[in-house]
């Protein structure tokens, strides 16, 4: 699949992004809990953007932190904010990066709909990710709030967001489900690679 459409779409809005970007605290600070986000572990951040929980994982004391995106303005804009830390930032597609470590958790925020395969993405995280290892695939809104707001320019850069039922389903042969959240202010599903 041609990915060109998808970074130059993300490119175009990298400078405004986090401008735009609205936040929920009360959920967010659910996500990362349900993600297991603690101080002392290592996390990869996929399709990171400009790096808008860089600030939540520093805070939560997390060991290491990897985060990978596919467009390079969105990946230079985070490098910008976070120059003095000890983030390791990564223009690359996620699908496509060989690690040499595996990580304890995985966290795809606000991003999942952007993944054209989700099979193929949640093979390559399962392989990043330590036995036990958690990942989480959350957005900050509703699944129908995330549906509405991709009908209009980022239509043809992503698809609709999937049932939790059917991502539970998805993640079963690699992964137990241990969280499955779908309201009007969040949807996140966790889960925890099999041993």
């Amino acid at each position: 699949m041609d990915k060109n459409p998808i970074i130059e779409f993300f490119d175009r809005y990298a400078s405004q992004w986090d401008d735009d970007m609205v936040r929920d605290e009360d959920v967010i600070r659910i996500i990362l809990d349900n993600a297991g986000i603690k101080p002392g572990v290592s996390v990869l951040d996929v399709a990171c953007g400009t790096g808008v929980l860089v600030p939540d994982y520093l805070q939560r004391q997390v060991a290491y932190l990897t985060c990978v995106d596919i467009a390079p303005k969105m990946i230079a804009h985070a490098k910008q904010k976070y120059s003095n830390t000890n983030v390791r930032f990564i223009c690359a597609d996620i699908e496509k990066v060989h690690f040499e470590l595996q990580f304890d958790c995985a966290v795809v925020y606000n991003a999942f709909p952007h993944f054209f395969d989700p099979d193929k993405l949640i093979d390559k995280l399962a392989d990043d990710l330590k036995p036990g290892g958690l990942l989480t695939i959350a957005h900050g809104m509703s699944r129908a709030a995330i549906d509405r707001h991709h009908q209009g320019s980022a239509m043809g850069v992503s698809i609709g967001l999937m049932h939790e039922d059917e991502l539970e389903q998805r993640l079963e042969p690699k992964f137990d489900v241990i969280v499955k959240i779908s309201d009007d202010r969040r949807y996140q599903v966790v889960g925890k690679r099999k041993i």
